[in-house]
């Protein structure tokens, strides 16, 4: 990467440090902790559900598990420097035990409560993958899965790294590239004959919708939206306003439909050439993919779009 690319990505992550600190100064409000919980105060909060239940149970009552709606866009909130928040005041699901529709989801939450306890306690790590692997009796897929350790950690308050549960096992990268670790460990992957392990949330972006996601967040996982989100992504291409006319290919049904919900959330109105870009694709119809551009040249998109886009600042 030349020097002037290097210091371009330098002034972004400059700028990521500068709207996280003016969130901090602004807004208080957070459904996470704003430092790490220690592995006694992690394992307090567990224990607090699990006495909640036992005090529900000697008195005779059902237990009953409330967990933040995840799905409803009523709760959260948008901030350009952060994305979808989950609002402090929200709307919540109650999971009873003693209720057919949702006690095989209570006790999933319950077992997985008692898995993450247990990796907490002992300071080990496991991924969603061996988990459910383990527990193949109680979760009919990985999905199902999935959706209750996003739930234990919406519900504790708590990110998912917290509760050592891990999305996959590892990265691995190799070639030209330096990066810092949070810890201020650089690690040069130019320096060694094997591959060097990354952090597991590292992923392409292969859509607009995808795109906004990693840049805003989500619903399903604004509770954890400082963790997750990347508000410095810019959106370098390919461009509704590149494409030629015999690449285009037209929308689908489905298509339309994820283009109008698009265009109707929240955090569009603060990219007003993003949202240009969206209608003119709505307004025009057509999509392309990326492999278009092999049509002016095979080498086109590596050798001059690319490179062009990070020179000029092509990017929205």
């Amino acid at each position: 990467m030349s020097s002037s690319g290097a210091h371009i990505f330098s002034e972004i992550d400059k700028l990521r440090v500068r709207q996280l600190n003016n969130i901090e100064m602004t807004s208080g409000q957070s459904v996470f902790a704003d430092r790490e919980l220690s592995q006694t105060e992690i394992l307090n909060q567990i224990e607090g559900v699990i006495l909640r239940i036992v005090t529900s149970l000697s008195k005779d009552e059902a237990p009953a598990l409330v967990v933040p709606n995840r799905s409803s866009w009523a709760n959260v909130s948008f901030n350009d420097a952060i994305g979808l928040q989950m609002s402090s005041e929200h709307c919540v699901t109650t999971i009873r035990s003693d209720c057919p529709s949702s006690a095989t989801k209570s006790a999933q939450i319950l077992k997985i409560l008692s898995v993450i306890y247990t990796l907490v306690q002992s300071n080990s790590y496991a991924t969603k993958r061996d988990i459910f692997y383990s527990n193949t009796q109680l979760f009919s897929s990985q999905k199902s899965l999935d959706a209750i350790i996003d739930d234990i950690s919406c519900m504790l308050k708590l990110p998912r790294r917290s509760l050592h549960v891990l999305a996959t096992s590892k990265g691995l990268i190799s070639g030209d590239l330096c990066y810092l670790e949070a810890d201020g460990t650089r690690i040069d992957c130019r320096s060694t004959s094997a591959a060097v392990s990354v952090s597991s949330n590292i992923s392409g972006i292969t859509s607009i919708e995808i795109m906004c996601i990693y840049k805003y967040g989500s619903v399903a996982m604004s509770f954890e939206a400082r963790s997750l989100t990347v508000p410095s992504v810019m959106w370098l291409g390919l461009l509704p306003s590149d494409l030629q006319r015999d690449s285009l290919i037209p929308l689908t049904k489905r298509d339309e439909s994820k283009l109008n919900s698009l265009l109707k959330r929240p955090y569009v109105a603060s990219q007003p050439d993003w949202q240009k870009e969206m209608e003119l694709m709505q307004q025009s119809q057509v999509k392309a993919e990326i492999q278009s551009l092999a049509s002016i040249a095979p080498d086109f998109l590596t050798n001059i779009y690319l490179p062009n886009k990070l020179r000029y600042g092509g990017w929205v």
